[in-house]
């Protein structure tokens, strides 16, 4: 599963090189605008949203498709009441300005706006730590769902919300876990019900152990 092991790592810095990149792409357009005096309406022309609570993080403004712009992720994070206290001392930099989280946007809760899925990983071997979806009602992100039990990671796939455990048998190093627990959800009445869970073991042969053959 990724953003869970030594490879999650890998994709970890890819991400964020490239959320990182298209911010400042996004900063250079606002400053050339400012610079020509075309003036302009949305939320980028009313300056930062305070960081108070969910509720007062303003949804980004949204393009023809649905589709919102960036948000940022650890101001989102650190704005939460529901987030623990825990979770929000581990989302630090990692190097530099560089910190440890995945951001996908997508369709779950049937808005206007896509919804933000967050996880939060550990810097050095990228584990899940906390999972979190953000919906936009009237015009602010709110949390929707939340999933704090490490090692976690969750993600879209085709409109439904697919959160992934990873299971450790005692003695399993973080690296090698004996297995997962998939579980899929689907946005219902308000809130995420779950439909199925699977389970699949790492590395196990199914089944009795084989006879060895006799002697000739």
């Amino acid at each position: 599963m990724r953003g869970l092991t030594g490879a999650g790592s890998t994709r970890f810095r890819t991400t964020t090189r490239a959320v990182i990149t298209a911010t400042a792409v996004l900063a250079a357009a606002v400053l050339f605008t400012g610079g020509c005096g075309t003036g302009g309406t949305g939320a980028r022309d009313e300056g930062p949203a305070r960081a108070d609570s969910v509720a007062s993080v303003a949804a980004p403004s949204v393009s023809p498709s649905g589709t919102p712009d960036r948000v940022d992720p650890v101001r989102l994070v650190k704005a939460d009441p529901a987030v623990s206290a825990e979770v929000k001392r581990e989302l630090e930099p990692c190097v530099g300005d560089e910190y440890p989280v995945d951001v996908s946007y997508g369709n779950l809760t049937g808005g206007a706006v896509d919804d933000v899925v967050v996880n939060v990983l550990t810097c050095g071997d990228a584990v899940g730590v906390g999972s979190y979806v953000y919906r936009d009602q009237g015009g602010a992100y709110v949390n929707v769902f939340t999933a704090e039990e490490p090692p976690v990671y969750a993600e879209i796939d085709r409109g439904d919300l697919v959160v992934t455990k990873q299971v450790y048998d005692p003695g399993d190093p973080v690296s090698s876990p004996s297995g997962e627990n998939v579980i899929t959800y689907r946005w219902a009445s308000g809130g995420f019900d779950e439909e199925y869970r699977t389970h699949n073991d790492y590395g196990q042969v199914a089944g009795p152990e084989p006879t060895p053959a006799p002697d000739s």
